[in-house]
């Protein structure tokens, strides 16, 4: 950004656009001349505990390029600290005995989020910067914050991964989906790259598969993969399969039970018969990431509905053993129009929230770290970590350096126990502002994103439609969840077709004993508050 002469009335033009919310992220963060409390403070070395949300977790700090240069940089080390087992009972344990640590990150659909909200157990982000730290209102985007706003007027908690509306009209954003149909390459391949968009082509192309090739190293093929199921349902044939079919969330503007829709139904018909013919793993009911991870760097299953970026490790490995054995991205099952799917790209609300715990050791600093990270020489060193180290500038560009990217590519755990780069850690990474720096995939991983292009939207106005945990309507949603958790394996595992409409029939029974009308009317209302924050009628 260009130092500009004349900051007086700059400024003033800066404080008649803040109003407005026009200054973009990194415009607006560059001009204020609000100075960054996080300065004033390097000097004196702090350790902040950071609680993580995700057993799978595992990058330390300290020891690499880029958690050094920071913590030489503003004083601040942190102790991560992740859940060995369920992440849930771990965060309700500290909640309940009021032990949260300095910082939590978590996923912003988590009920933990309204529980430490309502506990009154996590700081207002804006309460904080107006008494320590000004300088946070001239580095958080706007729309961001006004997404979060609770209705109290406050912010207790700032996105990652988070997508504006405004970036869906930048030109220069290439915005992909994480949902992915994926087939192993030389399989898929070797059965003449069958069309698996019909139920009928879909079965048979996992029969062949199946039949051609049993095993895998000795051990058995697993036809088809999912996200793991846990006690309220599987991703996989949720919202990635909601997308595939281009199923709509509302019908004439209305919410409604999209397991009422007949594509929806028909397709998780075809996984029962796929069921039933021998061709869906019972492992796939039981797996946990760490066992389908292993299961996937072995080349085990055919196909998978899965999320391309969390695989990459093992994707890596594929590649070295046999560039044929990568997974890649095809047509998968599709509406009875084969239509092209909708997949979701990321909305406003980000993947997780990071909030500050009351019993945060400094509070000031706390908030001077964060804004820190989320200005752009934050996002800049996180990303790109030393000068000199693991970038530079090559042809007149910022960019990582060459051997750092093969090592990217090619062995990512090595790579984050050396370098800790390009969103190692990704708490509060801007993914929009920092793609600047993002190095070209190689291509086993490029082909992934490349087939969601032009297939990929927003679905922010649907985020965050989850009532307080312990509202009557929250009650509602728990109950719902927990039987749809239930429901589903046993539509997958019906015995019969009349077996899967029992199970479907009388899950439809229990939402309307349970008041799953009422749950709806309250989403429907979120929805339309929703809209208006967006701009959308």
């Amino acid at each position: 950004m260009k130092k500009l002469k004349l900051k007086r009335l700059f400024a003033m033009l800066v404080a008649i656009a803040f109003i407005a919310g026009l200054i973009p992220f990194a415009i607006g963060s560059a001009a204020s001349s609000v100075k960054p409390g996080w300065k004033e403070d390097a000097k004196k070395p702090i350790t902040f505990d950071w609680y993580i949300n995700f057993s799978w977790f595992g990058t330390k700090w300290g020891g690499n390029a880029v958690s050094d240069y920071i913590t030489k940089k503003t004083g601040v080390k942190i102790n991560f600290i992740v859940p060995a087992g369920n992440e849930n009972e771990k965060l309700n344990v500290m909640i309940a005995s009021n032990t949260l640590p300095d910082f939590i990150t978590l996923g912003w659909w988590e009920e933990a989020v309204k529980k430490m909200i309502a506990g009154k157990l996590v700081y207002a982000l804006d309460d904080l910067a107006k008494k320590y730290d000004p300088y946070f209102f001239t580095v958080a985007n706007k729309q961001r914050l006004g997404w979060y706003t609770e209705p109290d007027g406050h912010v207790y908690g700032y996105p990652n991964a988070s997508y504006t509306p405004s970036d869906y009209q930048n030109p220069k954003l290439k915005i992909y989906s994480n949902q992915t149909f994926l087939v192993r390459k030389d399989m898929y391949e070797a059965l003449g790259k069958p069309d698996m968009r019909k139920p009928d082509t879909f079965l048979k192309a996992l029969a062949d598969a199946k039949k051609k090739f049993p095993t895998v190293n000795g051990q058995p093929l697993i036809p088809i993969g999912f996200h793991e199921f846990t006690d309220t349902g599987c991703y996989s044939l949720e919202s990635y399969l909601w997308n595939f079919l281009a199923i709509p969330r509302e019908k004439n503007g209305k919410l409604y039970d999209i397991t009422t829709n007949p594509e929806y139904i028909r397709w998780l018909k075809t996984f029962n018969e796929a069921y039933r013919r021998g061709l869906i793993a019972k492992d796939v009911f039981i797996d946990k990431r760490a066992q389908m991870e292993e299961k996937i760097a072995q080349g085990r299953y055919f196909s998978m509905i899965y999320q391309r970026t969390d695989f990459v490790a093992q994707q890596q490995e594929l590649y070295k053993k046999n560039p044929n054995m990568i997974y890649i991205a095809v047509d998968g099952p599709a509406n009875s129009k084969l239509e092209k799917p909708k997949l979701a790209g990321q909305g406003i609300a980000g993947w997780t929230l990071t909030m500050i715990s009351k019993n945060n050791k400094d509070p000031k600093r706390a908030i001077r770290f964060m804004s820190y990270w989320l200005s752009p020489e934050g996002q800049k060193d996180f990303y790109l970590g030393p000068k000199g180290v693991t970038w530079d500038i090559i042809n007149g560009k910022e960019q990582f350096k060459p051997d750092v990217v093969k090592l990217m590519q090619t062995d990512r755990p090595t790579f984050d126990k050396k370098y800790g780069a390009e969103l190692t850690y990704w708490m509060l990474g801007d993914w929009p502002y920092v793609s600047q720096w993002e190095p070209p995939m190689p291509p086993y991983l490029q082909q992934m994103a490349d087939w969601t292009l032009g297939k990929t939207v927003s679905y922010a106005q649907y985020d965050n439609l989850n009532p307080p945990a312990d509202s009557p309507e929250g009650i509602i949603a728990r109950k719902v969840a927990l039987k749809w958790g239930q429901t589903l394996p046993k539509l997958i595992m019906a015995k019969s077709s009349s077996d899967f409409d029992r199970i479907l029939n009388d899950y439809h029974k229990y939402l309307k004993q349970v008041g799953y009308d009422k749950l709806l009317a309250w989403q429907q209302k979120q929805l339309e508050e929703n809209k208006k924050k967006l701009g959308l009628k």
